[in-house]
């Protein structure tokens, strides 16, 4: 069958498709199916619940998923942290744990596949990504500084507000616009980082924060032509670049698959590209690297590096094993060299594919395109009747769990929290509720109850009620905090 490449520009960016044609001239939608690269060889069992059962549970969570008890859910589809399947070889790597509390191989090897496959030359290793997050803005940040970002994420604004700093999104309009079919919408508004800028000078500018395959915006990759430009930029003003780079081979993947001239790159080769066009990053290794804990901060600078030692002593442990054990660091250093395959990347973003489809076909409002991690249900869209101070993601979220034991997460005004000047409720254009698969994890089958259970929850939206806070955390709420249903 003839295939013809096709390159158009797409608001700046340029896009490759492939496309198919039949000998008779008409053209053809062609999706080769893939399965998974790998087999099972262990299976967990699932307790089932009754719809009582689990009426009853969310109420004594408080409408939060995140208090669910595990026992209780059916298909865990809350996070891609640290719930990932690890392979043969990374559970063969535990076995070989050198804990000793000094100079364990096994940081030495973490240390050279960290500078192997993400090109940073110094790794600091820490619980998990947080324990980064911490370390890197006491470090970079000081009182009334502004750290620009292509949109926030939840505990890294946290991190950079506890140091003194303000976060200032400046991702393009784009990422706000479920709708929006823009194929990276994880980019950079020049134009924005301009304006902050002009107002701030560059001395208030510690870095950019820049997440690739950004969560909020619904798993959006930024593109490399993105990347490059800002590292341009950067350089004309002094500013360093930090890498979220927890998800850093899914936003390969999509470059690999959407930017013209990654064609023929593996996905190891673009994720290598990208942290080399970076100057520090942070990782959550829960989600890439498929470990169950973990994380690291990894830089170039040397004496970056020395001074982020001496706080990992303070705050996690010993800068050759920070927060993890020395097993840990080695199933981490294997699922590294795992996590940039090009055919286990088909394979987790092709599952997060399928569902997306079955949804869209079904007609459930979702975050356009798709993402690398998770499916994006609009709740705002499905939940119209809805105010969004009564929280529609969240109570999404909740008759979600009811409806068939899933659960996922809400990410809205819950998580967006309060302004910290004003006290009212952050109100974000996105009030989405995430449907994070794990990987390695589940079938297809799974994967169709899920699709099914949303659709039956969105056909019976109108009974969903708005839910109001019992108990509200000054600080990363969407974690502890309890609901009730609203009367109204």
């Amino acid at each position: 069958m003839p295939q013809f490449t096709v390159v158009s520009v797409h608001s700046g960016v340029t896009v490759t498709t492939v496309r198919f044609y039949s000998t008779t001239g008409g053209e053809l939608v062609e999706k080769r199916s893939w399965a998974e690269p790998y087999k099972i060889k262990m299976v967990e069992l699932i307790k089932m619940t009754t719809e009582e059962e689990r009426k009853a549970a969310i109420v004594e969570a408080g409408y939060n998923t995140f208090l669910l008890k595990s026992e209780d859910v059916y298909i865990d589809l809350l996070t891609d942290s640290g719930v990932g399947a690890m392979s043969d070889r990374q559970w063969a790597g535990i076995m070989m744990g050198d804990e000793a509390y000094a100079g364990s191989r096994n940081f030495y090897h973490l240390q050279k596949t960290v500078e192997d496959y993400y090109s940073y030359q110094y790794t600091v290793p820490t619980h998990q990504g947080r324990g980064a997050e911490n370390i890197l803005s006491q470090l970079l940040i000081k009182e009334g500084d502004c750290v620009p970002g292509n949109m926030y994420f939840t505990t890294t604004r946290l991190h950079q507000e506890l140091a003194g700093g303000t976060f200032v999104d400046v991702i393009i309009d784009e990422a706000h616009d479920p709708n929006s079919t823009h194929p990276f919408k994880g980019n950079v508004d020049f134009g924005k980082l301009d304006a902050l800028l002009k107002d701030v000078g560059s001395d208030r500018i510690p870095y950019v924060c820049i997440a690739t395959c950004v969560n909020m915006a619904g798993g959006q990759p930024i593109s490399m032509a993105n990347l490059r430009e800002l590292r341009v930029w950067c350089n004309q003003h002094g500013i360093l670049i930090v890498h979220d780079m927890t998800r850093v081979a899914e936003n390969a993947y999509f470059i690999q698959q959407r930017e013209a001239g990654y064609e023929a790159l593996s996905v190891q080769q673009i994720v290598h590209e990208i942290c080399g066009l970076t100057d520090a990053a942070t990782m959550s290794s829960k989600k890439d690297a498929m470990v169950n804990i973990g994380g690291f901060l990894a830089m170039n600078d040397e004496r970056l590096y020395e001074r982020a030692c001496e706080l990992v002593v303070v705050y996690e442990g010993l800068h050759t094993y920070g927060g993890m054990a020395g097993r840990d660091m080695e199933a981490l250093a294997i699922g590294i060299t795992e996590s940039v395959q090009d055919n286990h990347m088909q394979a987790r973003v092709g599952q997060i594919e399928y569902l997306w489809e079955k949804l869209e076909s079904a007609g459930v409002p979702l975050v356009r395109p798709c993402g690398g991690h998770a499916v994006f249900l609009d709740a705002r869209a499905i939940l119209p009747h809805l105010k969004q101070d009564q929280f529609p993601a969240q109570a999404l979220a909740a008759a979600l769990y009811v409806e068939s034991g899933i659960r996922a997460m809400e990410r809205g005004a819950v998580s967006a929290g309060r302004d910290s000047k004003t006290g009212q409720n952050r109100l974000p254009k996105l009030e989405l509720v995430r449907l994070t698969i794990p990987r390695r994890v589940y079938t297809q089958a799974h994967m169709d109850v899920t699709a099914e259970s949303v659709v039956r929850v969105m056909h019976r939206a109108s009974e969903v009620r708005g839910l109001r806070f019992t108990y509200e955390p000054s600080m990363l709420r969407f974690f502890q905090g309890r609901f009730e249903e609203c009367d109204s």
